[in-house]
């Protein structure tokens, strides 16, 4: 077995293979042996009154944040994120770390909707409800691994904390506007948003440790995955920024 593969497995394949077993797990916890225990026992209630509280103002805001984790605009802001790395980065490494974590939280939500079957809160919905399970949030999974994602790229290279705070601050405060307004839509639960909040961060953690670790070689010649033109940075130098 080559070294590569040795390697993606390690770090890719078997990460992930343990999250989407936890994520099934969590599931079968909150939909089938704790069900009737508290805290789980009075989601219907965060549920209802969230309902309750909507006005129209609240509605468009939760619109907005809504949209902006929806798939269409996940794979936009995805690609266009991938394509300003790459050309100002002049190498693979950060978008490929970028497009890794959104499509591993969408295979773990994925298959993990396939497995755990959950109504959506009974309140009234204010979008079309998908036919996927409400467990986990596909919305907010996706949101975390994303937003949080380029909060890690940006604050790598940013040269101030200051800066790096305003970057997390920023971009990590989406995924929690999307999970707040997914309940308040009444699209899920809130066990159903936490658990997301757990595969996205987690894809992103993997990928990093993946992708983004300038010590780890790759390939037959052992490159490292960062180039910046046409020269590889040589194992364990630092690859600028």
């Amino acid at each position: 077995m080559s070294d590569v593969v040795i390697r993606v497995t390690r770090r890719v394949l078997l990460p992930l293979v343990l999250l989407f077993a936890l994520m099934v797990g969590l599931g079968l916890l909150v939909t089938r042996v704790l069900a009737h225990t508290w805290p789980f026992t009075v989601e219907d209630t965060v549920n209802r009154e969230l309902a309750g509280d909507r006005t129209p103002g609240w509605n468009d805001v939760s619109l907005v944040f809504s949209t902006l984790a929806s798939t269409q605009m996940i794979v936009v802001v995805t690609v266009l994120a991938a394509l300003v790395l790459r050309l100002v980065l002049h190498r693979w490494r950060e978008p490929l770390f970028l497009c890794a974590a959104v499509t591993a939280q969408a295979l773990i939500f994925l298959f993990t909707t396939m497995v755990i079957d959950r109504n959506r809160p009974a309140v009234a919905h204010m979008d079309a409800s998908p036919p996927t399970s409400s467990f986990p949030s596909g919305h907010t999974s996706a949101a975390t691994a994303l937003y949080v994602g380029l909060a890690l790229l940006l604050a790598l290279r940013a040269r101030s904390t200051p800066a790096k705070a305003t970057w997390w601050t920023l971009l990590v405060l989406v995924p929690i506007g999307v999970a707040l307004t997914r309940m308040y839509r009444g699209m899920h639960h809130p066990s159903d948003v936490v658990a997301s909040f757990l595969n996205g961060g987690t894809c992103v953690a993997i990928m990093a440790r993946a992708v983004l670790d300038r010590t780890l070689t790759w390939g037959r010649a052992h490159l490292p995955l960062s180039r910046s033109g046409d020269e590889a940075t040589p194992a364990g130098a630092s690859a600028g920024g």
